[in-house]
């Protein structure tokens, strides 16, 4: 993946945030784009804007309901013989605590975050087994390497992911099948605008935290970055991402720091 000219990217989450953005910059180095999600119509509206629409392919996916996952497989080999990587970017966060979050928003979260996720993977995975070769680009969160405030299902859904992937990349490594897995921190999307609250609703409310993070365009030009170099894990965000490795290091100092938190 040094070069993404040519290759066929498929990229889930693609109608808003991160995924726009990695539709358009995966586009202007030359891939040919998948783009994927469930509202079609920003889809479409997307693919004509960018160069070349006809080499993209608009394919409708709700990562909440995997049954059709192979039958669009298919759809994509047929058209392009291959997939060289698929970004495995969309999800739904959280603002709600636990004690008042039922366990049926909890598998709701779980669903498309990690059941729908790994159910994509699988089902392209014995494409990457055939060819050889092939990228799953995971998108976790901060998130995914310590819990936090009032997203108690969102963070278990993205230490999940941590663990399927990290045994799926040493068990494909023979079959040259790459793995990165991407943590941003605060980045300005409306990923809270979006995010469920106790009661399974949007929240409708941007977080400081999102207004003020670092922007979509350097997140996603800093994750293809590390997709080009083949890199298995990378933190993306501003100094938040420093708690990473404070918990590593000094844990009593992180846990002190880390309730003070918005």
């Amino acid at each position: 993946m040094s070069t993404l000219a040519n290759k066929v990217i498929w990229i889930t989450g693609a109608s808003s945030g991160l995924g726009v953005e990695m539709v358009r910059q995966c586009a202007k180095m030359g891939a040919k784009i998948i783009l994927s999600a469930r509202n079609e119509e920003k889809l479409n509206s997307l693919r004509l804007e960018l160069s070349n629409p006809d080499d993209h392919l608009v394919l409708p996916l709700d990562l909440g309901d995997s049954s059709k996952f192979n039958e669009l497989v298919k759809v994509v080999t047929d058209k392009y013989g291959r997939i060289d990587a698929l970004f495995n970017n969309g999800g739904i966060s959280q603002r709600s605590e636990a004690s008042s979050t039922s366990l049926e928003i909890d598998r709701r979260i779980m669903e498309v975050n990690y059941f729908g996720n790994v159910a994509l993977t699988k089902a392209i995975l014995p494409i990457f087994q055939k060819q050889k070769s092939g990228h799953f680009i995971v998108i976790s969160s901060i998130a995914g390497k310590f819990g936090f405030f009032l997203r108690s299902a969102y963070s278990a859904s993205k230490h999940a992911l941590h663990g399927f992937y990290e045994s799926l990349m040493l068990e494909e490594e023979s079959n040259n099948i790459k793995v990165t897995i991407a943590c941003p921190g605060k980045i300005n999307t409306q990923i809270s605008v979006n995010a469920l609250n106790e009661e399974g609703n949007s929240t409708g409310v941007m977080d400081d935290n999102q207004a003020n993070g670092m922007s979509a365009e350097e997140c996603v030009r800093q994750l293809i970055k590390a997709v080009q170099k083949d890199k298995k894990e990378v933190l993306i965000g501003k100094k938040e991402i420093k708690a990473v490795t404070l918990k590593r290091f000094f844990p009593k100092m992180f846990w002190k720091v880390i309730k003070k938190q918005k």
